[in-house]
């Protein structure tokens, strides 16, 4: 798995991510829900510090219990710009992924892939860098529309762009509670996404793979700043 190099500015970021959006695979299906294993990523801030900690924790799929872990701090190399999110989190994400000894087998982004301004988010960037299957669980619709999906665990509406394409999909986890947004990020299907996503979120909104991965890397860059991580004299 290789990293790609930072942009020089946004106008660079966006080209790459044109380039790049090119090799993204949309017909295959994925592995199976429940097959294999299950890897979630996600990163915490420092911002006074510009320090961003990573975290991939693999699940067993069948089990949902933690097969590895692993984790990496870094700098922050590119700005907030929305839309290119993806350039300030990807090196510390391929950092962590590398540390692992598991095959990550799919890999679920707390983010976007296809549901995105340039159908290229994080899932989507991620997957072609690696290779490996990606697809993203977002806790928001970002830019785009929906209408809310039945009250029951499982329900699911389209999440639509301005023309009527469908992006990805609101996904019940749990009855009654506010959908998540699920969207193809490279070598899985949505419907599959969905399934997946449904799945790993036996008893909460979010997937076990997100929560996991999120205390994970708060706790990698709670202790690097402890550590004295990145400070200078």
């Amino acid at each position: 798995m290789k990293s790609q190099r930072t942009p020089a500015d946004e106008a660079e970021a966006c080209a790459i991510q044109d380039e790049l959006r090119t090799r993204v695979v949309l017909d295959e299906p994925g592995p199976p829900p429940g097959t294999g294993f299950v890897t979630g990523v996600d990163v915490a801030y420092d911002d006074e510090r510009d320090l961003v900690a990573a975290a991939a924790v693999v699940l067993d799929a069948a089990t949902l219990a933690v097969v590895e872990e692993a984790t990496a701090v870094g700098r922050v190399a590119f700005p907030y710009v929305p839309g290119l999110l993806a350039f300030r989190e990807l090196p510390t994400v391929v950092a962590a992924l590398e540390s692992l000894t598991t095959d990550p087998g799919l890999v679920v982004c707390d983010g976007y892939g296809q549901a995105h301004p340039r159908r290229f988010g994080l899932a989507s960037h991620l997957g072609v860098v690696t290779g490996l299957a990606a697809m993203g669980v977002a806790k928001n619709p970002f830019t785009f529309t929906y209408e809310q999906p039945d009250h029951h665990r499982g329900a699911v509406s389209p999440l639509l762009d301005g023309t009527g394409e469908e992006v990805g999909r609101a996904l019940r986890t749990q009855d009654g509670v506010k959908p998540v947004f699920v969207s193809v990020g490279h070598r899985v299907s949505l419907d599959n996404a969905c399934a997946h996503a449904l799945r790993l979120a036996p008893a909460f909104r979010l997937p076990e793979s997100t929560r996991a991965a999120d205390t994970l890397c708060r706790r990698a860059l709670h202790e690097a700043i402890g550590t004295g991580f990145g400070t200078t004299t």
